[in-house]
């Protein structure tokens, strides 16, 4: 990995990496490749790849948006635990949970934390049955997704994890997808606030939006998986 290029990157994010960050970064690649000849991880396998693709993309999460200091944040659907691996990495002061219902990939997640010495939850549960535990119902943030799903699906799975006056922040590549969801997003207690294009250094276009959440959810959300996707809000 190329630690000097990482760092340049990483700083248009509002990322300043130190040196144990990068020696964090540099040992993540290399787990991630390792493990990814056993389980399918990812389809991103080299380098400059996993560099951009998946760290600096992951830390473009704090482009539009300062996290406070001790933030408790929710990744949900993490999979192979970004974006909010790499941002745990750059930001170890946050408070994290990885959610995902894929053990394979969690169990990856779990060694990495360990490996690297970083402390966060790690919860194999589905989304839209965790949202109903009062436990972790409207207690987080912030939340993310990356990659979860369409929009509309994606927000009501995630919604219900943030508390009022907290965030979720969405990663897509297509704006209008966003915008289309702003219907959803209001039926589940969120505003959108703020949407973010920008191109990654590979030129891929990427758009997060910060979506605040102004009131609660209403119980009955989220409904069972077969509902979110045959019915959208």
């Amino acid at each position: 990995m190329n630690a000097e290029l990482l760092a340049q990157y990483a700083l248009d994010t509002g990322a300043e990496l130190d040196k144990t960050a990068l020696e964090r970064f540099g040992k993540l690649e290399k787990m991630l490749l390792q493990r990814n000849k056993e389980i399918n991880l990812t389809a991103i396998t080299d380098s400059d790849g996993i560099l951009i693709k998946h760290f600096i993309d992951s830390l473009y999460v704090m482009k539009g948006l300062e996290i406070p200091q001790g933030a408790k944040c929710i990744d949900v659907g993490c999979g192979a635990g970004f974006p909010a691996l790499p941002l745990l990495i750059a930001r170890n002061d946050l408070s994290v949970t990885f959610l995902d219902s894929t053990n394979k990939k969690l169990n990856f997640v779990k060694e990495a934390v360990n490996a690297l010495g970083l402390n966060a939850a790690v919860m194999h549960a589905r989304a839209e049955e965790l949202a109903h535990d009062n436990d972790y119902r409207e207690k987080f943030d912030i939340a993310f997704s990356r990659a979860l799903a369409e929009q509309r699906a994606a927000a009501e799975y995630c919604m219900p994890f943030v508390r009022v006056g907290g965030v979720y922040i969405s990663m897509k590549a297509n704006e209008q997808e966003i915008k289309d969801a702003a219907g959803a997003i209001k039926t589940l207690g969120g505003e959108i606030q703020s949407i973010v294009s920008l191109k990654l250094p590979n030129g891929d276009p990427r758009c997060i939006a910060y979506i605040k959440k102004i009131s609660q959810c209403m119980t009955k959300y989220p409904r069972k998986a077969k509902k979110i996707s045959s019915e959208p809000i």
